[in-house]
């Protein structure tokens, strides 16, 4: 049977954990790693968090894979990684693939919004 994509974010909001915006903000100060998986037009629009990483949801594998020539140095399988798109769904589907890929501790912050309402800055 055909799995939906309500079937996929919710088995993956199942493993992955929920952060608030003020979590995130102290978790980002002690050294964790805020990736934003939003599209670049996205970004265009609304600007991102000063702090993220900006890696498009299409490459997160070949950044966050440690063995590839492709592979980001901000990512660390025992860094803590939060993750974040628009409104939650995307980025808890990248939270479970880096949990797959051996990251040991990832957090899904939901949007954008999420940050923005919690006072995080912002980088136009």
């Amino acid at each position: 049977m055909p799995v939906t994509y309500k079937q996929l974010v919710d088995a993956a909001n199942a493993v992955v954990p929920k952060v608030s915006g003020q979590e995130a903000r102290e978790m980002v100060k002690n050294g964790a790693l805020l990736v934003d998986i939003r599209d670049s037009a996205e970004l265009a629009t609304t600007g991102k968090a000063k702090p993220s990483l900006h890696v498009p949801r299409g490459s997160l594998e070949l950044k966050a894979d440690l063995t590839a020539a492709s592979a980001d140095k901000n990512f660390a399988h025992d860094r803590p990684v939060i993750v974040h798109c628009a409104g939650g769904g995307r980025a808890a589907l990248a939270g479970k693939l880096l949990l797959d890929m051996g990251y040991t501790d990832v957090r899904n912050l939901g949007g954008f919004k999420d940050w923005v309402e919690a006072g995080g800055e912002v980088d136009r």
